[in-house]
């Protein structure tokens, strides 16, 4: 029998009240207490902190806190990932960052969702995983909605809310988000 954990990352219905998620979910508070009352000249403290919370946190990762997270160990960053001010990653399901990303400030990463019934709603949650490629631009206050991918090299524009995936190498922006234009040409 799989455990509610097991269920939560798989994208099953579980229970969010689970003992084991209830702890797992306050360690991480814990340590978000700790990263977002670091000064701006404690990054070797910051580092360690981060190091701690993720999954896996490539070389040159930089938060700027506050920085929010349901787990921290559901999320991946590749190296030279850099979050603005004020993000939130709602990690229910694994968040998967590629190298040399950039998200601006307020971005929200959502892999959280909720059964429309009512009566399941109270009870239960489930989650779709997120995945970013490599060199991906996310702009101030974009919603990265549940089980989307963002391809290699695209740009999603500020405020944009993105509940499909994304092709690589293009600009994306609004609500919904949608293609721009190309950005292949672009590229040195």
């Amino acid at each position: 029998m799989k455990s509610e954990r097991q269920k939560m990352l798989s994208g099953e219905l579980y229970d969010p009240g689970d003992p084991e998620l209830v702890s797992a979910h306050r360690q991480a508070l814990e340590r978000l207490q700790e990263l977002n009352s670091t000064l701006t000249c404690d990054s070797d403290v910051r580092r360690e902190i981060l190091s701690r919370l993720f999954g896996r946190m490539g070389a040159g990762v930089a938060i700027q806190p506050p920085f929010y997270c349901d787990y921290g160990k559901n999320i991946f960053l590749g190296n030279q990932v850099f979050f603005n001010f004020n993000c939130v990653v709602l990690d229910v399901c694994e968040v998967r960052i590629g190298d040399h990303c950039l998200f601006g400030p307020a971005v929200q990463i959502y892999t959280a969702t909720h059964p429309l019934d009512i009566a399941t709603r109270r009870k239960l949650e489930s989650g779709r995983p997120v995945t970013l490629g490599n060199d991906v631009w996310i702009g101030g206050g974009a919603i990265l909605c549940p089980g989307i991918t963002i391809g290699d090299g695209a740009v999603i524009g500020a405020g944009s809310v993105v509940t499909k995936s994304v092709p690589a190498g293009v600009l994306a922006a609004g609500n919904p988000c949608r293609v721009i234009r190309d950005l292949t040409a672009h590229t040195p």
